[in-house]
C-alpha cells in the first residue's frame, strides 16, 4: 500500500490525513512544524493524553471545546483549578469527560509551573529531547529512545498520563521529529522550518 494519498492540489500527502476532512489542514500547517511556545506545547501533550484509548480525529473534532473549558491551555490558570471545576469539566459535553484524564491536566499544569520555574520554559525542557538523528523510515514506530526518555523525566517530575507513546506523539506533532513521509510535500516544508527554527535554551 502507497504511503502517500493525492491531496486536493494533486501532491502528495501522508495517507493518514486522508481519514477525515480537518485532517487535512491539521496535516498541511501544523503537524510536524516546530513549536516553542510553552502553551501549546502543554495543549499538545494534555490532548495526546486525552486521547489515549480513543481516536485523533475525536480530540481534534473537540479542540475549541477543550480550548475553551481549559482557558487556552494557559498551566498558570490551571493550576489553580478546584473540585468544583471538576465538576463543572466532567458536565461538560464538548470534551472528553474522564475525572483521571482531567485532574491529570490539573496536576500537570502544576507540575509545569514547577518545571518553568526550574528550567526558564517547558520548551526549554522538552526541547533537550530532540533525537540527533531522525529516523530513517518515517511513521514506523511509536516509541523511540528519546521518547521513552522524556516519558521517564517527566514520570519522575511528577506528571501523568505521559506514557512513551504519548509522547512519541506528542513529538512527532510539535516537531521534534519530522516523521512525514519521504514522499509528502509537507515534508520539505517542515524540514526547512526546523533548519529555521531557534532551539529554546541553547
Amino acid at each position: 500500500m502507497s504511503t502517500t494519498i493525492a491531496g486536493p492540489d494533486g501532491r502528495p500527502r501522508c495517507r493518514w490525513c486522508g481519514a477525515a476532512p480537518a485532517f487535512l489542514d491539521y496535516h498541511d500547517t501544523e503537524w510536524g512544524f516546530p513549536v516553542d511556545d510553552d502553551h501549546r506545547l502543554f495543549e499538545k501533550l494534555s490532548l495526546e493524553g486525552f486521547q489515549a484509548g480513543l481516536s485523533w480525529r475525536t480530540i481534534l473534532a473537540k479542540r475549541e471545546n477543550f480550548r475553551a473549558a481549559f482557558h487556552a491551555f494557559d498551566f498558570d490558570r490551571i493550576a489553580h483549578f478546584a473540585q468544583r471545576d471538576i465538576e463543572r469539566l466532567l458536565k461538560d459535553e464538548g470534551i472528553v469527560r474522564h475525572r483521571g484524564k482531567i485532574e491529570a491536566v490539573i496536576n500537570n499544569a502544576q507540575r509545569a509551573q514547577e518545571l518553568v520555574k526550574r528550567e526558564g520554559s517547558l520548551a526549554a525542557f522538552v526541547w533537550r529531547y530532540e533525537p540527533e538523528k531522525q529516523l530513517a523510515e518515517p511513521q514506523t514506530a511509536s516509541t523511540s529512545a528519546e521518547s521513552l526518555a522524556l516519558s521517564k523525566a517527566l514520570k519522575k517530575l511528577g506528571w501523568k498520563f505521559v506514557g512513551p507513546t504519548t509522547v512519541y506523539a506528542f513529538m512527532q506533532a510539535v516537531g521534534l521529529i519530522n516523521d512525514h513521509v519521504e514522499d509528502c510535500v509537507i515534508r520539505s516544508q517542515v524540514e526547512r522550518a526546523r533548519k529555521r527554527f531557534t532551539r529554546p535554551g541553547v
